[in-house]
């Protein structure tokens, strides 16, 4: 006779299992993250019993195929997936509520029925009427996708099965969310950690045996990541972030993991009245407001992904108010390295900003993480410390140590060229030492000043004796 099922304890953050309960999670180290959940009947007849078969051994220098690739219609997103959509895949698209992503998947569901692709779009939060309507005001137009409103997977399942016989199945399914969705079999509510495993398991095994590209779109817990067990981020083929600040109009779809393309690629999109608009030139729209001559600006030519991305850096710099602390704001960047490099420029370059308030702003919403901002960061600094304005025609990159000096940073080539293409004159960056010898050449006109530590910098902008 089979035991009786066990209660067991799943760590919603790692999906370690545990005994019993606890407050914080021997695996992770996470607090508070432990859920009760059923354990099924176990059979040790079942575990001793060997399995025998046989694996498909090939070799490394074997020549491969490419997978094919299904487009979407919508060139930013298929930028992102690395191309398009591949046959047998699964993504998992998360983001903050209203941030865009059933907008961004009806729009690429429609143009995917539009050229003629057998879609399914599965909502487990809205009715067929609102998303009829939400069509309707987004202008969409798709008569031949297919809508369905459930969040019984053995239904959807059940549905993918029978039309598995048929000629016209499905290419494309969406399933909006993966954290409403309920399987039978699991003795939890939807959204449990119990639940998003199983039913995750069970929609991506259908898209590998019937070879559909299957889009699951995720909540998000407070602090950004995605809700669930992380065993479903490993579950997935690509793990894709919709980023945005409600304040602002552009929305950022980034791929933190990518089995068939490259991480930290960006599509760049801007929110509409009649939906997610791409921008295939987001450095000319994130430069588009800038003005010159105004102290306490730079331009850093960065780099997302394999797409060169020019942004305006913006500083400012007030006296401290009261005896208290001085105040350190940044939107957009690192608090951390912030504070690392305003100690640099005090103990290395001499400039005394410990008793300013520092305001630190990326403009246009994006936020920055490579290091290779520092030196546009200082030169903003610098800029808003001295008064004297950046030149408007200067892009900057280049990471910054603790000892002030200016260290290289990849793909230098492609932030050159950036810059040439928006009309900037002259670039300011690390010394260029490549290992072969061979140094990079720059677009014409466009003129480079390498520097090898950050005073080089701040002499710019202030005479050596007059700093402090």
């Amino acid at each position: 006779m089979a035991k009786r099922s066990s209660i067991q304890f799943v760590c919603g953050h790692c999906g370690a299992v545990h005994s019993k309960w606890a407050g914080r999670c021997d695996a992770c180290g996470e607090w508070n993250t432990l859920v009760e959940e059923s354990a099924g009947p176990s059979s040790r007849a079942g575990q001793a019993k060997a399995v025998k078969g046989r694996l498909n051994l090939v070799h490394l220098d074997g020549a491969s195929a490419p997978p094919p690739r299904v487009m979407t219609g919508i060139a930013e997103f298929d930028r992102v997936l690395g191309g398009g959509l591949v046959p047998g895949s699964a993504v998992l698209v998360g983001g903050d509520p209203g941030i865009g992503k059933s907008t961004l998947m009806l729009q690429a569901t429609c143009a995917l029925a539009r050229s003629g692709r057998q879609v399914l779009y599965v909502s487990g939060e809205e009715a067929v009427d609102q998303l009829r309507l939400r069509a309707r005001r987004l202008d969409l137009q798709a008569p031949t996708l297919d809508l369905a409103a459930s969040i019984n997977v053995s239904e959807i399942a059940g549905t993918l099965e029978q039309e598995r016989s048929r000629e016209a199945a499905h290419e494309v399914v969406v399933i909006d969310s993966i954290q409403t969705m309920w399987l039978d079999s699991v003795e939890s509510a939807p959204g449990s950690v119990a639940q998003v495993r199983a039913c995750a398991f069970e929609l991506i095994r259908l898209a590998k045996t019937q070879g559909f590209a299957l889009i699951l779109i995720g909540h998000v817990t407070k602090e950004g990541a995605l809700a669930g067990p992380r065993v479903l981020e490993h579950m997935v083929d690509a793990v894709m972030y919709f980023e945005g600040d409600r304040g602002h109009q552009f929305r950022i779809l980034r791929a933190a993991k990518n089995r068939f393309g490259a991480t930290d690629e960006i599509g760049v999109f801007a929110m509409t009245d009649t939906g997610l608009a791409e921008v295939p030139n987001p450095s000319a729209l994130f430069l588009a407001e800038r003005r010159g001559n105004i102290a306490g600006s730079a331009v850093f030519a960065g780099l997302e992904g394999t797409r060169p991305v020019l942004l305006e850096i913006q500083a400012l710099l007030s006296p401290k108010a009261g005896d208290g602390a001085a105040r350190r704001s940044v939107i957009g960047w690192d608090a951390g390295r912030l504070n690392m490099l305003l100690a640099v420029l005090d103990t290395r370059c001499g400039l005394k900003l410990s008793g300013m308030d520092v305001f630190l702003n990326i403009a246009g919403g994006l936020r920055v993480t490579e290091p290779a901002a520092d030196l546009a960061v200082a030169a903003a600094l610098t800029s808003a410390a001295t008064g004297v304005p950046t030149s408007g025609g200067a892009a900057y990159f280049g990471e910054i140590g603790l000892s002030g000096e200016v260290r290289q940073v990849p793909q230098a080539d492609l932030r050159l060229r950036e810059a040439g293409k928006l009309g900037f004159d002259s670039a300011v960056l690390p010394r260029r030492i490549a290992a072969s010898g061979k140094k990079t050449r720059p677009p014409e006109n466009l003129a480079l000043r390498e520097i090898g530590h950050l005073g080089d910098l701040v002499s710019a902008f202030v005479p050596p004796g007059e700093k402090g």
